[in-house]
C-alpha cells in the first residue's frame, strides 16, 4: 500500500472515529438531560395527614418500606435500606447489605420492638435486607419460600422464618396479619414482570439484583383495634381477591403505574380502594430506588410522571370515593392511624363539639 492511500484511509478513519465520539457525546448529553428531568417532590399536592393523636402509626422510609408501630409492637413491611446504585442495577454488579446504613436505620428510628418483617414479594427493592435486619433482632420473617431462601442465605435461624399460607392469620401483639395471594404489576418489557421466577436455594451474598426473583406477591392485610390496613406493595390486580376485605387505610404501591394506561389504573383503584371501603390512601413506591437511603426523588419523568399520576388518582377519588383522603407520606414522618367514626358516631361527635 502506497503512502498516499494509507494517509487517505487514516484520515477517513479519524473522521469516522471523531464522528462516533461526537455522536456518543450528544447521546450521552441527551440521556443525561432526560434522566435529570424530574419533577420536584413538593410539586405534588395531595391531602394533609390526619390531624389526630394515636398510639398507632405508620412511617414510610422510602420505596415500599414501612414501619407500623402501636407503641408496643412493631411490624416492618419490606426491608430495603441498602440502596444499590443505578450502575449496580444496569451492569448487574454484585451487591451486599449495607451494614452501616442498616444499623443507622435501626438505631436512629428506634426499631427496637420489631416482631415481624414482611416483604410483599422477593425483589431486591423489597426484600434485600430482610435477613440482615432479622439477624439484628428477634423478629420473624414472613413470606414465600423465595423470601425464606433470602433469609437462609444470610443464616437467619430457621425458627425466625415463616413460609406463609394464603389467607392464613398470624398474630403479633394486637396485630393480626393476613396474606392474600396477588400478582406483580406488569411493568417489565412488553407487559412482563421484572425478574420473574423463584429463589430455589439460599441466596448467598454478594449477588446481582437479578438474583432476587419475584417469588410470588401478596396483598397484606394488617388488623389492629385502632385501624385496619391493606399493604398493596406492587400495583398488581387479582380481580375479586379483596372483595370481602374491609380496611381503613390502603398503602398503595404506584411504582410505574402511570405507564399501564387509564383502564388499568381505574381497575387497580377500584380493586384496592373502592372494593375495600378505605377512607385513607397513602401512595408508596413512587420514588427512585437507586437514590441513597433518606434521599427522596421522583423517577425521571419519561419513566414515571408522578405529578400526573397524582392528578389521575385524585380524579379517581373524586369519581368513585369522594370521602377518601389521599396522603403523600414524607420520609420518616409518622402518620397517625385511627379508625374513622361511623355515620351516627360522627354525628354525635359533631354535636358534642
Amino acid at each position: 500500500m502506497d503512502r498516499a492511500l494509507f494517509d487517505r484511509i487514516y484520515r477517513q478513519a479519524k473522521r469516522i472515529v471523531a464522528g462516533l465520539v461526537a455522536t456518543a457525546a450528544v447521546l450521552l448529553l441527551i440521556l443525561t438531560i432526560i434522566w435529570r428531568d424530574r419533577a420536584p417532590v413538593d410539586t405534588v399536592e395531595l391531602d394533609p395527614a390526619p390531624d389526630a393523636e394515636s398510639e398507632l402509626s405508620v412511617t414510610w422510609f422510602g420505596v415500599g418500606t414501612l414501619l407500623i408501630d402501636d407503641g408496643t409492637t412493631q411490624i416492618l413491611i419490606d426491608g430495603f435500606i441498602s440502596r444499590p446504585t443505578l450502575m449496580d442495577v444496569l451492569l448487574g454488579r454484585p451487591v451486599e447489605n449495607d451494614a452501616a446504613t442498616i444499623n443507622y436505620f435501626l438505631n436512629e428510628y428506634r426499631v427496637r420492638r420489631l416482631a415481624a418483617i414482611i416483604p410483599v414479594h422477593s425483589h431486591f427493592d423489597h426484600a434485600m435486607d430482610v435477613g440482615a435486619i432479622a439477624n439484628r433482632s428477634s423478629a420473624s420473617i414472613l413470606g414465600s419460600e423465595s423470601t425464606a431462601n433470602i433469609a437462609r442465605g444470610v443464616r437467619v435461624p430457621e425458627d425466625q422464618i415463616v413460609v406463609v399460607e394464603n389467607n392464613a392469620d398470624y398474630t403479633f401483639g394486637n396485630f393480626t396479619v393476613r396474606f392474600i395471594e396477588s400478582v406483580h404489576a406488569p411493568v417489565g418489557w412488553r407487559g412482563s414482570v421484572p425478574f420473574p421466577g423463584t429463589i430455589d436455594e439460599p441466596l448467598k451474598m454478594p449477588a446481582p439484583v437479578k438474583a432476587w426473583r419475584e417469588g410470588g406477591s401478596y396483598s397484606v392485610v394488617i388488623s389492629h383495634p385502632r385501624n385496619t390496613l391493606l399493604v398493596q406493595g406492587s400495583a398488581g390486580i387479582r380481580v375479586g381477591a379483596l372483595d370481602d376485605v374491609e380496611v381503613d387505610t390502603v398503602l398503595l404501591g404506584v411504582g410505574l403505574l402511570g405507564g399501564l394506561g387509564d383502564d388499568y389504573l381505574r381497575d387497580y383503584w377500584n380493586a384496592t380502594v373502592t372494593a375495600t371501603g378505605a377512607s385513607t390512601v397513602i401512595p408508596i413506591h413512587f420514588d427512585d430506588y437507586t437514590k441513597p437511603f433518606g434521599t427522596i426523588a421522583f423517577p425521571p419523568s419519561i419513566l414515571d410522571n408522578v405529578p400526573e399520576l397524582a392528578a389521575r388518582l385524585r380524579e379517581l377519588r373524586d369519581t368513585y370515593d369522594t370521602e377518601t383522603r389521599i396522603v403523600l407520606p414524607g420520609f420518616a414522618e409518622p402518620i397517625p392511624l385511627v379508625r374513622p367514626l361511623a355515620g351516627d358516631e360522627a354525628a354525635d361527635a359533631d354535636t358534642t363539639t
